[in-house]
């Protein structure tokens, strides 16, 4: 029985291995180090408590993340941050919901396009739409942070690759239920309420819902071009489509 047992957990870390992402991962273990080290979490005592906090977290934000005004000045810093954005988070919930979403939809993503050229896709994409925000909102002082413009892509990816896949999510207005949709209603809903909430944003500090819209649109152009006919459906167990967007703290 043990031997049999020992075979089973074998074969099992052996598939695991075999279908793991490991950029996925990787980028999710980045992510939340990132976090831990830095003021965002209030974890870490360098920072201080209190008001030295509050004022190490603006200054750490406005360091490395995006400042729409100061981009386009030509300083080769300013240049760098729409990448540096991408793994800085302003809050618990801004990064637990980023990560979330990563990781029900990167590991398939990942896993079709290839580790190289997945993260070329992630990195570049994510640095487009933060872009892309910033030169809509040229005058904006407002530090922008977070993973989300990325992830967007990897939404809009999904879904021309996976379109029939089977989504079980988890809706607030059904009583958090568990109910399963395919991709294509989920994600272009998803993708409405970005659009529905883009045009009530206003200047002040909240979420970039134009970043997502501008990722997932590069997302979903990149696999329609790079790929041809979408992939068999399956399924795939996934929150409520709604991930936490870049913070402006």
């Amino acid at each position: 029985m043990i031997r049999k047992w020992s075979a089973s957990i074998v074969r099992a870390g052996r598939s695991v291995r075999g279908s793991s992402a490991p950029v996925t991962y990787s980028l999710i273990a980045l992510c939340c180090a990132v976090f831990l080290a830095g003021p965002g979490s209030g974890l870490n005592p360098a920072y201080g408590t209190g008001d030295d906090l509050l004022a190490a977290q603006r200054a750490y934000f406005r360091r490395w993340g995006v400042i729409p005004a100061e981009l386009f000045e030509g300083s080769a810093g300013s240049a760098l941050t729409p990448a540096t954005a991408l793994f800085v988070h302003g809050s618990w919930v801004h990064l637990l919901g980023n990560m979330l979403f990563l990781y029900v939809f990167g590991a398939m993503t990942e896993e079709r396009m290839g580790r190289v050229q997945f993260t070329l896709f992630y990195v570049g994409c994510g640095y487009l739409a933060l872009l892309g925000y910033a030169a809509v909102n040229a005058d904006s002082e407002q530090s922008l942070v977070g993973a989300s413009g990325a992830i967007s892509a990897v939404l809009g990816a999904f879904l021309y690759l996976f379109p029939r896949a089977r989504v079980t999510s988890l809706l607030p207005f059904l009583f958090f239920l568990p109910v399963r949709f395919p991709a294509w209603i989920v994600l272009p809903f998803w993708a409405a309420l970005q659009w529905l909430a883009a045009g009530r944003a206003s200047d002040g500090p909240g979420v970039a819902y134009l970043a997502h819209l501008v990722g997932f649109g590069l997302g979903f152009g990149y696999a329609s071009v790079r790929y041809g006919r979408p992939t068999s459906p399956t399924r795939v167990k996934a929150p409520a489509p709604a991930p936490e967007g870049e913070n402006q703290p």
